[in-house]
C-alpha cells in the first residue's frame, strides 16, 4: 500500500480546550481549526492544532456515550487514531478489507469551496484505529464543513518542530509478533529493526516497522515478564492495555527546540553529568557544544549512517502514559539504541518522583 505519510494524529481527551492550552502554551502549537455540534460534529468538540507539518486533532465527547468519552474513561487522555495520507481512499479501504481489516467507517467525502477530503477508518491495534485520508485542493481546510479553519495566531518564534518522526507503542506480553504481522499484512510495512533490552533487572523486546515510503515508523515495545516489572509494565497497567506511549517529533535543531520549549514550561528528563564524560569516545565527534548538551540533557547516539540527538519530555499526563520525544537526525536512521539505558533510567527517575509526589495535572 502506498502511504504518503502521517496526515494527523487524533487524541481523545477529557477537555479539548484544556489539552489545547497545554500544547499551545508549552509546545508552541497553533489552534488552526475547531468544530462541534454547530459544525455537524454531533456529540463532540474538536480542536485542530498545527506546528510545522504536525497536526494534532483533540476531541472530547460531550456525552458519556461518545467513543471519546468511553476511551478517556478507560485510558485517560491518549492517542486514539493514527491517520495516514493515501492517493485513493476507496481503493486502499477495499484493499484493507480484503486483507482482513475490520471496517469502522466506509469512505466518506467532505467537499468545501476549495477543498475535498475523503476519509475512511478500520480497526487497528489495542484501542487505536487506522484512518485513511485523501486530500485535494486547499490543505488548510482540514475537514470541510466540520472543522472550521481559524486564522493562525501570531507566533513569537517560528516553529521549532518539523514533523512526526515515529510513534512508540506498548503492547502486552506475547502480542509483539502479532502486532508486527498486523502492520505487515494490512499496510505492507517492513520490520527494519529488533532488539532485546535489559536495564537494571528490567527487560523489554522491541521491533520497529516502517511503511514502504519510509514516512511512517512505529516502534513496538513489549515487556519481558521474566524480568522485574518496569516502565512498559507500568504503562500497560496505568493505560489499561496497549497503546501509544509517546510521539517522537523531529526537529532540525534540537538545542534550540529544547531551549524554546523549556522557556515555555516543558520539563525534560534529566541526564547525569557522567553520561557526557566519555560521550565522544562512544559516538565520535559531535558537532554541538558539549557544555550545551550537558546543560540541556540532550543525548547523542550514532549508527552507520550518522548521528542522532534526542531527549524525552516529562509527561504532563495525569497517568504518565503519554509523553513527547524530540529527535534530531544527522543522517542516523536508528532510534538511539546506545541511549536506551540513559533514557530508560531517566523515565524511571520521573516515575519514582511522581510516585513520591502525587500530581493532578492533566495532559
Amino acid at each position: 500500500m502506498d502511504i504518503r505519510g502521517i496526515d494527523h494524529i487524533e487524541l481523545y481527551v477529557g477537555d479539548a480546550r484544556q489539552a489545547a492550552f497545554y500544547f499551545s502554551t508549552a509546545v508552541g502549537f497553533d489552534i488552526c481549526g475547531q468544530g462541534g455540534p454547530e459544525t455537524g460534529l454531533e456529540g463532540q468538540r474538536s480542536l485542530l492544532l498545527c506546528h510545522g507539518d504536525i497536526r494534532l486533532l483533540l476531541t472530547s465527547g460531550l456525552s458519556a456515550e461518545h467513543p471519546a468519552a468511553r476511551y478517556v474513561q478507560r485510558h485517560g487522555d491518549g492517542i486514539a487514531v493514527v491517520a495516514v495520507e493515501v492517493d485513493d481512499v476507496a481503493s486502499a479501504y477495499a484493499d484493507l478489507l480484503a486483507r482482513g481489516a475490520t471496517a469502522v467507517t466506509p469512505p466518506t467525502t467532505r467537499t468545501g469551496a476549495d477543498a475535498e477530503v475523503v476519509f475512511a477508518e478500520v480497526d487497528g491495534f489495542a484501542d487505536v484505529r487506522h484512518r485513511l485520508v485523501q486530500r485535494r485542493g486547499d490543505r488548510a481546510d482540514f475537514l470541510p464543513g466540520a472543522i472550521t479553519p481559524t486564522p493562525s495566531s501570531t507566533q513569537e518564534h517560528p516553529p521549532v518542530l518539523a514533523e512526526i518522526d515515529h510513534l512508540a507503542v506498548c503492547v502486552p506480553p506475547g502480542q509483539l509478533d502479532d502486532t508486527v504481522r498486523h502492520f505487515e499484512k494490512l499496510f505492507d510495512f517492513a520490520q527494519i529493526f529488533e532488539e532485546h533490552i535489559e536495564v537494571d533487572g528490567q527487560g523489554m523486546n522491541s521491533k520497529v516497522v516502517q511503511s514502504g515510503s519510509g514516512r511512517v515508523t512505529v516502534v513496538l515495545l513489549e515487556p519481558d515478564r521474566a524480568r522485574r516489572p518496569g516502565q512498559i509494565d507500568a504503562f500497560l497497567d496505568q493505560h489499561a492495555g496497549g497503546g501509544v506511549q509517546h510521539l517522537g517529533l523531529r526537529t532540525d535543531d534540537i538545542l534550540t527546540a529544547v531551549e524554546a520549549l523549556g522557556r515555555r514550561g516543558v520539563r525534560f528528563a534529566g541526564t547525569p553529568g557522567s553520561y557526557y564524560d566519555s560521550l565522544e569516545a562512544r559516538v565520535g565527534r559531535v558537532d554541538a557544544p558539549l557544555d550545551r548538551l550537558r546543560e540541556l540533557g540532550v543525548l547523542v547516539d550514532s549508527d552507520h549512517d550518522g548521528q542522532l540527538l534526542q531527549i524525552f519530555a516529562e509527561s504532563m499526563h495525569v497517568r504518565r502514559t503519554l509523553f513527547l520525544e524530540l529527535i534530531e537526525r544527522r543522517g542516523a536512521r536508528g532510534f538511539g539504541s546506545g541511549n536506551i539505558k540513559a533514557l530508560y533510567e531517566a523515565k524511571e527517575r520521573e516515575l519514582a518522583t511522581v510516585a513520591a509526589t502525587p500530581q493532578g495535572v492533566g495532559a
